[in-house]
C-alpha cells in the first residue's frame, strides 16, 4: 500500500516548474512509474447485477434454472456413493435425491432470508460421507430380513444422528461463539481459507470428468469458448452467452452422450465406464414416482445411537467450517463486503436448524454452502440475491414431481465435473482477491499464508488417500467415536487450513504485525456499526430485526 498512497499524492500535485531537478528529487520508490496500480476495492466492481439489484424476471427463472442444475451434481453424486451401500434400490436413489433437493430448498430459503443473507444455495455436504459410512458399517453386521429393511434402518440412524449433532451447529451459532471465533481472522487467514475450499475439491474436477473423458472433456472446452471467447463476437450474443452458455453446453453436450449410448458406443465396455458414460444407467426415471411430497420421518423412527453422534459432530463443525469459507467467497462474488461476526453467527445458527429439519424429513447427509454455486455467481457476473431465492422453487417442483426431477438428475457426472473445473476454480481466485487487504511483500505474511495453504491441501489429502472405502481412516484408536470426529475434521481443507491459518497468524508476531495483516481494513467489517454497509447488505428483510430482542442480534 505504501507504493499507492506515494503515487497518488505525486498525481495530485501540480506538475513542478521544469528546472533541472538536483539528483534528490524522485521521493516516489522506484518502479512506481511503470504502471498502474490498484488501490483495493472492497467490492467487485465489475458485476451486472450485485446483491440486491434484480435482472428482469425472465432472465432470473433462467439463471434461477441454471442454479438448479448446478447444484444437482452434488446431491447426484452423493447419493450414487451411499445408497448403493446401505442396501437401497434406484427407487431409493430417486427418493432420496428428492428428499435432498426438497430440504435444500428449505435451507436455501431460510439462508437467503434470514441467515448469512447472500445468495448462496444450501446444498448436500460431502464432511457428511464418514460418519454415514461409519453407520452403515455399524449396521451391516447385523441381520435383516430384506436389503430394503437395512437400508431403511440405516436411514433412521443417520436421522437420529443428524438431530442430535444439529445442536452443536445451534449452540455454536446462537450462543454467538462462532461470531467471535471469526473475529479472530484477518485477510491472510482468508486467502488460504477461501482458495482451499476451492482447491480442495480438486478430486471432483478432472478425476471425475476423466472418467469418461469422451463426455467431460468437450464439455470442458465448449464450456470455456462459448462462455468466454464466442462472447465477444457481437454484444447481444455476449449478453446471452455470458449468462446461458453452461445451459446450452449441458443440453449439447448430453444430447452427445444419448447418441453415443443409443449408438451403442459403450456396448461392450467395462462396468464402471457404463455407469459413467451411458445416459441411462441410473436407472432414475423408471423408478421415480410421478408425484410424491417428502415428509418428515419417511423412513420410521428416528434411532438414536451415542456412538454414532459424535462423528455427525464431527461433521457438523466441518460443515460450519466449509460454510464458513463459502460465505466469504460468496461476498466477495456477489458485490457485497464481507460478512461480519454477526451475521456468521446467525448464518450457523440457522445451518444447525437446517441439519434439524434434515434429520426430521429424513435426508441422508447434512447441509452446507454450495462451493459451485457461488462459483456460477463468478461465472455469470450475476450476484442477485433474488436469483437464488427464485431457484428454490425450482428445487420444490422438481422433489415433489419425480419424474421430471429424474430426468435431469440423469446427466451423466463427468458433465458436472467439466463445470466444477470452471465453478471451483473461479471460488478459490475469488478468495486469492483478499491478499489484497494485507501487505503482500511482508516476509511473515508469506511464511503464514504458504505454510495454510500447503497444510490445508497436504494433511487432507493424506487423510483421503489412507480413507478405506467403507470410512476407515488413518486414525485407528479403540474408540470409534473419536476416530469418526478426527477423521472427519482432517479429512476437510477448509477446516485444517482454519485450524492452522487462526494459530499461526493470531502467535506470529500477531501484535506488531497488525498493519501487515490488514487488521485495521478487516476491524471495521466486524461489528454492526462498523461499516455503514454491513446494514445494507446483512439486514433481515421486512424490518424484522425491529422486534427481535437484541441479544440475538
Amino acid at each position: 500500500m505504501g507504493e499507492t498512497e506515494n503515487h497518488h499524492h505525486h498525481h495530485h500535485q501540480p506538475p513542478p516548474p521544469q528546472v533541472a531537478a538536483p539528483p534528490m528529487a524522485p521521493s516516489f520508490p522506484l518502479g512506481a512509474a511503470r504502471g498502474p496500480t490498484w488501490v483495493p476495492a472492497e467490492q467487485l466492481q465489475q458485476l451486472h447485477y450485485c446483491i440486491h439489484s434484480n435482472p428482469s424476471w425472465p432472465i432470473a427463472v433462467i439463471l434461477a434454472f441454471q442454479h438448479y442444475i448446478v447444484m444437482l451434481g452434488t446431491i447426484v453424486l452423493v447419493t450414487n456413493s451411499l445408497v448403493p451401500r446401505m442396501g437401497g434400490d434406484s427407487g431409493d436413489k430417486a427418493r432420496v435425491i428428492q428428499t435432498l433437493l426438497f430440504v435444500a430448498g428449505i435451507n436455501t430459503l431460510i439462508q437467503t432470508m434470514m441467515g448469512s443473507r447472500l445468495p448462496t444455495v444450501m446444498s448436500a455436504s460431502f464432511a457428511f460421507t464418514l460418519p454415514v459410512l461409519s453407520i452403515i458399517n455399524d449396521v451391516s453386521g447385523r441381520e435383516f430380513q430384506s436389503e430394503q429393511q437395512r437400508f431403511r434402518y440405516t436411514m433412521r440412524t443417520i436421522q437420529g444422528s443428524l438431530i442430535v449433532s444439529s445442536f452443536i451447529s445451534m449452540i455454536l451459532g446462537f450462543s454467538r461463539a462462532w461470531g467471535n471465533l471469526t473475529r479472530l481472522f484477518s485477510p491472510i487467514i482468508i486467502v488460504p481459507l477461501v482458495s482451499v475450499v476451492g482447491l480442495g475439491l480438486f478430486a471432483r474436477g478432472f478425476p471425475l470428468l476423466a472418467s469418461c473423458v469422451e463426455i467431460g472433456l468437450p464439455m470442458l472446452i465448449f464450456l470455456v469458448i462459448s462462455q468466454q471467447y464466442l462472447k465477444r463476437i457481437h454484444s447481444t450474443a455476449h449478453q446471452i452467452l455470458e449468462r446461458f452458455a453452461l445451459l446450452f453446453c449441458i443440453a449439447l453436450v448430453w444430447a452427445f452422450a444419448a447418441i453415443l449410448t443409443v449408438a451403442g458406443a459403450y456396448n461392450n465396455v467395462k462396468q464402471q465406464t457404463k455407469l459413467s458414460c451411458r445416459t441411462d444407467r441410473s436407472y432414475l426415471m423408471t423408478s421415480a414416482p410421478w408425484i410424491r411430497i417428502p415428509y418428515p420421518f419417511q423412513w420410521g423412527t428416528p434411532i438414536f445411537k451415542a456412538s454414532h453422534v459424535f462423528g455427525m459432530m464431527g461433521a457438523a463443525l466441518v460443515a460450519s467450517a466449509e460454510s464458513t469459507a463459502t460465505l466469504f467467497a460468496a461476498s466477495r462474488l456477489s458485490g457485497a463486503t464481507a460478512p461480519p461476526a454477526y451475521v456468521l453467527s446467525r448464518s450457523i445458527g440457522l445451518q444447525g436448524v437446517g441439519m434439524l429439519i434434515e434429520g426430521i424429513f429424513g435426508a441422508a447427509v447434512g447441509n452446507t454452502a454450495s462451493v459451485e454455486n457461488v462459483g456460477l455467481l463468478g461465472l455469470t457476473h450475476i450476484g442477485s440475491r433474488r436469483v437464488v431465492q427464485i431457484s428454490t422453487a425450482f428445487m420444490f417442483f422438481f422433489s415433489i414431481f419425480g419424474k421430471f426431477g429424474a430426468f435431469f438428475a440423469s446427466i451423466p457426472l463427468p458433465i458436472f465435473a467439466a463445470i466444477y473445473c470452471v465453478l471451483f476454480g473461479i471460488v478459490a481466485a475469488s478468495g486469492i482477491s483478499f491478499i489484497q487487504f494485507a501487505n503482500c511483500n511482508s516476509m511473515r505474511n508469506i511464511y503464514v499464508l504458504g505454510v495454510t495453504l500447503f497444510l490445508g491441501i497436504s494433511i487432507p489429502q493424506y487423510f483421503v488417500m489412507n480413507t478405506a472405502s467403507d470410512g476407515h481412516g488413518p486414525v485407528k484408536t479403540d474408540g470409534g467415536w473419536f476416530d469418526d470426529i478426527l477423521n472427519t475434521i482432517f479429512s476437510s481443507p477448509p477446516t485444517v487450513a482454519m485450524i492452522v491459518g487462526t494459530l499461526l497468524d493470531n502467535t506470529l508476531e500477531a501484535k506488531y504485525a497488525v498493519d501487515d495483516r490488514g487488521i485495521p481494513w478487516w476491524r471495521p467489517f466486524q461489528s454492526r456499526k462498523g461499516d455503514v454497509r454491513n446494514e445494507e447488505f446483512y439486514n433481515l428483510p421486512l424490518r424484522i430485526h425491529e422486534y427481535m430482542p437484541t441479544r440475538f442480534l
